[in-house]
């Protein structure tokens, strides 16, 4: 499988969320996506990164922007991750892995498979304009803002 690339269509989906709702990539054109991929529900980094997102919602929603999050936990795990860190954004789970396989996101070890810490930016009309494979969790929210902002400009 060749590797994704900015200026491509983003490969639609159909996850699960924390309450069992099926969400489609395809129901979010019209407004910005990040769509980001982490390895677990409430460790360290992904809870860093997760709070990041969750306490710019605000800043988020003004730019017609919405937030999912991936990663091959359950569902069960994802509502836990959701509550016990008051997440406003969806979170999907990939439990197979076939979802972050085709981002090039996922991370297999003999039966153990993780999504890699990645993120995709797409635009309203389902582009994928930036992607980020070396993510830093602490200030990772600040500099996808600011590339939408920009991206939004051009």
């Amino acid at each position: 499988m060749e590797a994704l690339t900015p200026g491509q269509i983003s490969p639609d989906f159909s996850l699960k969320d924390a309450k069992g709702i099926s969400h489609q990539l395809a129901q979010y054109r019209g407004k910005w996506v990040i769509l980001y991929f982490y390895p677990k529900d409430n460790t360290p980094g992904c809870t860093v990164e997760a709070c990041q997102f969750r306490d710019h919602d605000l800043t988020l929603k003004a730019l017609n922007t919405v937030v999912l999050g991936v990663s091959t936990d359950t569902i069960s795990s994802h509502e836990k991750f959701i509550n016990n860190q008051s997440l406003p954004f969806t979170l999907l789970s990939d439990s197979d892995g076939k979802v972050s396989q085709s981002y090039g996101a996922l991370f297999k070890l003999g039966p153990i498979k993780l999504s890699k810490r990645h993120t995709f930016i797409i635009n309203p009309e389902g582009l994928i304009t930036r992607i980020y494979r070396q993510v830093k969790p602490a200030k990772h929210s600040e500099e996808v803002i600011e590339a939408i902002k920009t991206a939004g400009r051009d």
